[in-house]
């Protein structure tokens, strides 16, 4: 089975015309008019059907306020996450498509984390694999590899998952922005403000199902889509300090970087 670097599964981005002399055709909620305009094109035929698309139209922009008013919603749920979730545990399933679609690297596991930039993304399937950040610095194990590496805190966060997750200044970093709702969540896009950032990224957007984190989804440069997807989120839970903690076995070479 074929696998990708640890780099590429893992979260962290380790840096018709009208006929001339004829008469318009009026075509609107009742249809074409023959040709002929016998009132200006508009709110045409009976009282009846000028009050029903009178009403359809409120609707039309009732739901249109009704659209606004979720994707803010939804820019208000990221920062209340922001704010609010101190710590937090979930199970997620990573999906990491080729530029092209044709490929597809599905990967699952488990996360945690802590504030400020304390995190760990644990792979069991289909490799075993553990990302941990101990607020200095970010270990990146690969267990069938033996081998380990490890980068200073601020170089290997970047515009990452982890940083919007489990960051300490969440707009200080990122312009957040309202997106349509779209596979039956609300999207934040999230935009580095460092330019070093912004240049190794396409988009980078979180999804939300109400107030609860439902998905992440990265593109990188080269046009690699990676979509997170989480369940069983829960925040605020009391997680030791050793799951933040990384001690490379006996016998694993360390790449330092």
């Amino acid at each position: 089975m074929n696998r990708l670097p640890p780099e590429a599964t893992a979260p962290l981005a380790l840096k018709g015309a009208e006929a001339r002399g004829s008469k318009p055709t009026c075509v609107g909620l009742d249809g074409p008019r023959n040709g002929r305009v016998s009132r200006p094109c508009g709110l045409q035929g009976t009282p009846a059907a000028r009050q029903s698309r009178f009403r359809g139209v409120c609707l039309a922009l009732g739901l249109a306020a009704l659209a606004s008013s979720t994707w803010a919603d939804a820019v208000d749920a990221l920062r209340e996450f922001a704010r609010e979730a101190k710590t937090g545990r979930a199970a997620f399933t990573q999906v990491v498509t080729s530029p092209d679609g044709a490929k597809k690297k599905v990967s699952s596991g488990s996360f945690e984390f802590a504030r400020p930039n304390r995190f760990r993304f644990s792979y069991t399937k289909p490799f075993e694999q553990l990302i941990v950040g101990d607020g200095q610095k970010v270990w990146l194990y690969d267990a069938d590899l033996q081998q380990a590496t490890v980068r200073p805190m601020d170089k290997a966060l970047g515009a990452t998952p982890a940083a919007l997750l489990a960051g300490a200044s969440l707009e200080k970093d990122f312009e957040l922005r309202a997106l349509p709702a779209g596979q039956g969540l609300e999207w934040v896009g999230a935009t580095p403000r460092a330019k070093d950032d912004s240049a190794n990224l396409q988009s980078l957007k979180v999804g939300f199902k109400g107030k609860t984190l439902a998905a992440i989804e990265l593109v990188d440069g080269f046009g690699q889509r990676s979509l997170l997807s989480f369940s069983d989120v829960v925040t605020n839970v009391a997680i030791g300090p050793e799951a933040f903690r990384f001690v490379p076995p006996k016998g694993v070479e360390v790449l330092a970087q």
